[in-house]
């Protein structure tokens, strides 16, 4: 079963989004982000394989995506036809990896062991936690027409966690099609330096 998750705030930003997707798969939209805070998410698309017994198979990771986003070219108002054709071949190797986790359970080779599922876990820290848990009054603040208070949350938000993307995209300027990919995004990821966008993940071909 796939579960995909949307973390938004707003469903009506989320929403057209959902329907051009048309997905035959259930579809949630997450406003106060307590997928984020459960697992430890930071980025979309992130993935956690959850198998039959409830037991997490591969904890929180990227979905397929690999750090191509510093390579965006404004002058071809997207991606270069190289890093376009890694990306694509990523997200294939992946769903390819899902489906044959789905047939063969846990003799898959994509499957972790207990052990791998350990030496995986990213442990949340405290001013991570407390991010998460200032992002809920936030969203409560916002839904009452408390703005300026719950900007001020916000703030301290992106301050406590500065990894966290859900977050900053949630809690800074959207651009007319609902979305924060504004000068002040760009500005965030350019300065990333060394650190990824997207975190490598451990699968062969990724």
């Amino acid at each position: 079963m796939i579960v995909s998750v949307a973390m938004d705030s707003d469903i009506e930003a989320a929403r057209p989004w959902v329907e051009e997707a048309s997905p035959t798969y259930i579809t949630l939209v997450d406003q106060a982000h307590k997928l984020s805070a459960l697992y430890n998410m930071v980025n979309v698309p992130q993935a956690v394989w959850i198998d039959e017994e409830g037991r997490i198979v591969r904890p929180t990771e990227s979905g397929g995506s690999i750090d191509i986003l510093r390579e965006f070219d404004p002058a071809l108002g997207g991606f270069p036809e190289e890093a376009q054709a890694r990306a694509g071949k990523a997200k294939e190797t992946y769903l390819g990896a899902v489906r044959d986790w789905a047939i063969n359970g846990s003799n898959s080779q994509f499957a972790f062991s207990p052990e791998e599922v350990q030496a995986h876990l990213e442990p949340m820290e405290a001013d991570q936690a407390l991010a998460h848990t200032k992002f809920c009054l936030g969203f409560a603040l916002a839904a009452q027409g408390k703005n300026e208070e719950a900007d001020r949350i916000f703030a301290e938000c992106r301050e406590l966690h500065p990894d966290s993307w859900n977050i900053f995209r949630q809690t800074t300027e959207k651009m007319d099609i609902g979305i924060a990919a504004g000068e002040a995004f760009w500005a965030k990821v350019m300065s990333l330096g060394d650190k990824e966008y997207y975190k490598s993940i451990d699968m062969d071909g990724i």
